[in-house]
C-alpha cells in the first residue's frame, strides 16, 4: 500500500486546520473547524476529532503515514500535552494521546506552533536550501523556530527556537513568562501598539488601536508610529544576533501579522541587525519574509511528522 502522506493539524486559538500533505509540500486534502476556545477541554477535543474525521472520510486517508501536529503553546512533546495560553481548557492536556486513539495507531509528532512554521519556511519557503536557520513568528506574540545543520530542531519538548523569550533588556518591563525586558514584551503587535499609544499617537476616526493601524500610520510618516516600529525591530534585531551567535544560523525568516508591515519593520531591522551581529561568522547574516502565508502550520505539522517518520527508520550510527 502507498503511504505517500502525512496528515497534519494547525491548533491555534481561532481555528483547528487539518490537511493531508504530500511528500512534495501539496495539500491534497484540507478540514478546518473554528475552536471553541471558550469551551472546556473535550470540546475543543472534539472539534480536533471532526477535523480529523473530515479528512479520514475520504480515499486518501489509506495513503497517511503519520501525523504532525502543530500547536499553539506551550507545548510538551515529550509528555505529548499542551498548555495553549490562548486555550485556557486545555492545560497539560494529552493531546498526543487523544490524537492517537483517532489515526489507528499512526506515529504522531507534536511540535509548537513557532517549530511547525519553521519546518514549512525550511521545506517549501523563505529557508529554503539554508542549513541552519531562524524563522519566527511576529504577531499576538513572538515565537520561533530553528533548523540545524540541514533538519528541523524541535528539542526535547518542542519549543526550541522560542526567540520571543529571550531577553533584550535587563531592566525592561515584566513579562507574563516571569522574565523581563523580553523580545516579545516589545516587538509583539500589542505590545508595538501599546508603546505607541503610550508616547501620544492618536488613532484615526475608527478608534483603531492595532499594530496594523500603527503601521499604517509609521508608513504615513507618523513619527511616535515610526519609533514604536523602530523600537520593536532593534528588539528583534538583538535576539536574532544573540541566536545566530549561539548557533550560527545564516538567514532569519520573519513571517506574521507585523511583518506585514513591511519597510517600516524590516528597513529598521536589517539596520539594527548590522549595529548587533558584528563578529565574522555572522556578519553575512540575512533576514527575510516569511513565503508560506496562512498554510505555514499544517505544511510544517507534515514536514515535522515525515522527518521523525524518516529518523526512526534511520539506521543507528
Amino acid at each position: 500500500m502507498q503511504t505517500d502522506l502525512s496528515a497534519a493539524l494547525d491548533i491555534g486559538g481561532t481555528k483547528i486546520a487539518g490537511a493531508l500533505v504530500d511528500t512534495h509540500g501539496r495539500l491534497v486534502v484540507r478540514a478546518a473547524r473554528p475552536t471553541p476556545a471558550d469551551k472546556d477541554g473535550a470540546t475543543v477535543m472534539r472539534a480536533v476529532a471532526e477535523v480529523i474525521g473530515e479528512l479520514a472520510a475520504g480515499p486518501d486517508w489509506s495513503r497517511v503515514a503519520a501525523v504532525g501536529i502543530g500547536s499553539a503553546g506551550p507545548v510538551d512533546a515529550a509528555t505529548g500535552t499542551v498548555s495553549p495560553v490562548n486555550i485556557p481548557g486545555w492545560r497539560d492536556f494529552p493531546l498526543v494521546a487523544g490524537v492517537r486513539a483517532l489515526v489507528g495507531g499512526r506515529p504522531v509528532v507534536l511540535v509548537g506552533d513557532g517549530v511547525a512554521m519553521t519546518a514549512a519556511e525550511h521545506w517549501q519557503g523563505a529557508a529554503r536550501g539554508h542549513a541552519n536557520a531562524l524563522c519566527m513568528v511576529v504577531s499576538t506574540g513572538v515565537g520561533g523556530g530553528l533548523v540545524l545543520n540541514g533538519r528541523l530542531h524541535p528539542g526535547p519538548t518542542g519549543n526550541a527556537g522560542h526567540i520571543g523569550h529571550i531577553s533584550v533588556d535587563v531592566d525592561g518591563d515584566p513579562c507574563p513568562c516571569g522574565s523581563r525586558g523580553c523580545v516579545e514584551r516589545i516587538a509583539s503587535g500589542p505590545n508595538i501598539a501599546r508603546r505607541a499609544l503610550a508616547h501620544g499617537w492618536q488613532p484615526g476616526p475608527d478608534g483603531d488601536t492595532s499594530a496594523a493601524a500603527v503601521a499604517a500610520a509609521a508608513h504615513a510618516g507618523d513619527p511616535v508610529a515610526l519609533r514604536s516600529f523602530q523600537r520593536a525591530a532593534r528588539a528583534l534585531a538583538a535576539g536574532i544576533a544573540a541566536t545566530a551567535t549561539l548557533v550560527e544560523i545564516d538567514i532569519a525568516v520573519i513571517g506574521g501579522g507585523v511583518a506585514g508591515a513591511g519597510d517600516v519593520l524590516f528597513r529598521p531591522l536589517r539596520a539594527a541587525l548590522r549595529d548587533y551581529a558584528k563578529l565574522s561568522f555572522v556578519s553575512g547574516l540575512t533576514v527575510v519574509p516569511a513565503q508560506m502565508g496562512t498554510d505555514a502550520g499544517v505544511v510544517g505539522a507534515a514536514a515535522a511528522a515525515q522527518q521523525s517518520r524518516l529518523e526512526a527508520f534511520a539506521p543507528a550510527p
